[in-house]
């Protein structure tokens, strides 16, 4: 377990969000048994509280329960997270046009301020930044559409990917690439241009796999020469 969590009192909600961003850093790696013992320890909550987090962190898909094991970090696959964001481009299409037919001036304000902080993430070379920002652009582009299933059924993949997506996002070079896509999102967007903001999706999902794909490569690469 990391031991660099202090101990504080912690709600159930905040103590799922706490193992959601511990699994995220890489704090808690795939494989990795979670005791609820150690995690009620780790955060100040009832084992009950805990419990309930486990369970509903295996519903999102970043926890699997093992028999007569308890419950670890599930370990997704870079093929299982590129087969995942061919079906988050999909969706993701879908959800930008919808956001671009339903956006009013409030949310093309937000957006617009979005793509401006995260302009300046990248010229600042705040990765980690960078990422928390392209996470809440995705999360607001999903809640503007109004498409409430396109939306549950998005959070369940991006949870599931989510590592490997945050390496990405995270990896020197990667924001400069994706940064123009995402602008790219907004724009079209904002200019309430239904057809421009599913294309301009599908080519940042597309771009996604491509790196997912590279990924994949490369660890191919270092295992074959190993």
């Amino acid at each position: 377990m990391a031991a660099n969590h202090e101990r504080r009192p912690t709600s159930h909600g905040g103590v799922t969000d706490a193992i959601k961003e511990a699994i995220i850093r890489g704090d808690f790696v795939p494989g990795q048994r979670l005791v609820e013992a150690d995690l009620s320890d780790m955060f100040g909550a009832s084992r009950a509280a805990v419990r309930s987090s486990l369970l509903e962190l295996t519903n999102e898909g970043l926890v699997e329960k093992v028999q007569n094991r308890g419950a670890r970090v599930r370990a997704v696959s870079l093929d299982d997270a590129i087969e995942i964001s061919e079906v988050r481009m999909m969706l993701e299409a879908l959800c930008a046009a919808k956001a671009a037919e339903h956006i009013d001036d409030d949310g093309i304000a937000e957006l617009e301020s979005i793509g401006e902080r995260m302009s300046a993430a990248v010229s600042a070379g705040d990765v980690f930044g960078y990422s928390r920002l392209n996470e809440l652009l995705h999360r607001r582009v999903r809640e503007l559409s109004g498409q409430r299933t396109a939306a549950r059924v998005l959070d369940r993949l991006r949870a599931q990917s989510v590592r490997h997506q945050f390496r990405l996002a995270t990896q020197p070079g990667r924001p400069s690439v994706s940064l123009p896509e995402h602008l790219a999102i907004i724009e079209a967007i904002c200019a309430r241009d239904t057809a421009a903001a599913d294309r301009a999706a599908r080519r940042h999902l597309a771009s996604v796999i491509d790196a997912l794909r590279q990924a994949e490569a490369a660890e191919a690469s270092v295992a074959g020469a190993g």
